[in-house]
């Protein structure tokens, strides 16, 4: 089996595991919809961790800033999602203040919302950024946002039991829609940065993550059904990070470094046979210049002339015209003229024939 079907198998058998999870997950709810929010959440914060995982251990692999930018950052989006899950209604973790959960999950949807969009200013190789700096930056807007909720109690309250959403709440999930519709425009603005496939994960996780905040407009339940539905696209759009991560920093290097053997090698082929063609040019020259100087020699030794014709006798005993000797021993050409002495001398026989 090839490689093109052997992943095509395994893609097969990955979507029919993940189907059968997620159905597994929606019958979770009916037994206790909290178990059900418990598991979602736990599952996208897995991967979320593992995006920052995969990112950081493959930084040096990683070709596309905007990726290593995003892999960054979901750390700390997954960290605030973890609050938000040990918060949530029907934890009883947290028992002094009962709007936790909804501020955390706005505070991580900015968060994702605007790293998604800011990553691409670090698209081209003219910005670049320090990723331990980075990951100080994130600490710190991490650090002031969960001190805003929990210790200073600043931020804006987002729901309230037996009213539903408040207008921040409901506003706020309208601007972050805005900021991830913005990072679509963005992808496909820079769409030349990135591979066919890896493009197509990024964009189906925009999607995906705007389809889950808008579900988050309409419930006016925690445990409802819009509440739900969010939460599976939630889960979704961290997938399709993942995957397009996982293509970036791993599958790609892994590539690559297969290509450079190949190129190296096929370059190393061909280094051998220019040399081989120089060794040949080498051997052909030294030839020649071998036989030129055997000859130089000839010429240059005592040369048999016959004192009355001018003939000259070669090493096999033969008589031979000058002009063939020298010809046949040296690259010179003979042009036939007459000079002037023997015009005069041979003038009258010449005119007589006439």
């Amino acid at each position: 089996m090839n490689r093109s079907a052997t992943e095509r198998s395994f893609s097969g058998f990955a979507l029919i595991t993940m189907t059968l999870v997620f159905i597994g997950l929606y019958f979770t709810s009916w037994h206790n919809y909290l178990l059900f929010h418990s598991i979602a959440e736990i599952y996208s914060i897995v991967i979320g961790f593992s995006v920052f995982v995969i990112g950081w251990n493959s930084r040096k692999y990683i070709q596309n800033n905007y990726l290593l930018f995003v892999s960054v950052t979901y750390l700390f989006v997954s960290f605030l999602d973890l609050l938000h899950t040990l918060s949530y209604k029907g934890m009883s973790i947290f028992g002094d203040y009962e709007y936790y959960a909804n501020q955390l999950w706005i505070g991580a949807r900015f968060m994702e919302s605007a790293s998604l969009a800011a990553g691409f200013y670090f698209i081209d190789k003219k910005h670049s950024f320090n990723i331990k700096f980075l990951v100080v930056l994130y600490f710190l807007l991490t650090t002031i946002i969960v001190l805003s909720i929990f210790y200073w109690k600043i931020f804006p309250v987002c729901f309230v039991e037996g009213y539903g959403q408040t207008s921040f709440k409901i506003y706020s999930e309208y601007a972050i829609c805005s900021i991830l519709a913005l990072s679509m425009y963005l992808l496909f603005k820079n769409r030349m940065y990135f591979e066919k496939k890896i493009f197509k994960y990024i964009l189906f996780s925009i999607v995906c993550a705007i389809v889950s905040e808008l579900s988050f407009t309409f419930y006016i339940d925690n445990y409802g059904f819009s509440n739900m539905v969010g939460h599976y696209f939630k889960i979704f759009s961290f997938i399709f990070i993942y995957l397009a991560l996982i293509k970036n920093g791993i599958e790609n290097p892994y590539e690559l470094i297969f290509k450079e053997l190949r190129d190296t090698n096929v370059q190393l082929v061909r280094e051998i046979e220019e040399r081989k063609r120089a060794e040949e040019q080498k051997e052909n020259l030294i030839a020649s210049l071998q036989k030129a100087f055997e000859d130089i020699k000839v010429l240059e030794g005592i040369i048999p002339i016959c004192m009355f014709c001018k003939k000259i006798r070669d090493d096999s005993g033969y008589w031979n015209q000058l002009e063939q000797f020298i010809s046949r021993h040296s690259d010179a050409e003979f042009s036939h003229g007459i000079c002037p002495t023997c015009y005069e001398q041979h003038a009258k026989e010449l005119l007589a024939d006439d």
